[in-house]
């Protein structure tokens, strides 16, 4: 990944994975994004992760391997 992240803000406590997803467009839906993150396609902190409901707090990072996004407050 690149050290150059894109941030994607809060808007509570946490975020889920497949919500996060979505939110960033690599899904067009929640089912969707689900899908993406069940397929194994979407890494957490640097670690595949394929919990749709994992919930992202403030400092989590989230991508694909070519692109990344850090979840700020």
């Amino acid at each position: 990944m690149t050290d150059a992240a894109d941030k994607l803000a809060l808007r509570g406590e946490f975020i889920t994975l497949a919500q996060a997803v979505k939110a960033v467009g690599l899904a067009d839906s929640g089912g969707q994004a689900k899908a993406r993150v069940r397929s194994g396609d979407i890494r957490v902190n640097g670690a595949v992760d394929t919990a749709p409901g994992r919930k992202l707090r403030a400092g989590d990072r989230f991508g694909t391997g070519e692109r990344e996004w850090i979840v700020c407050a």
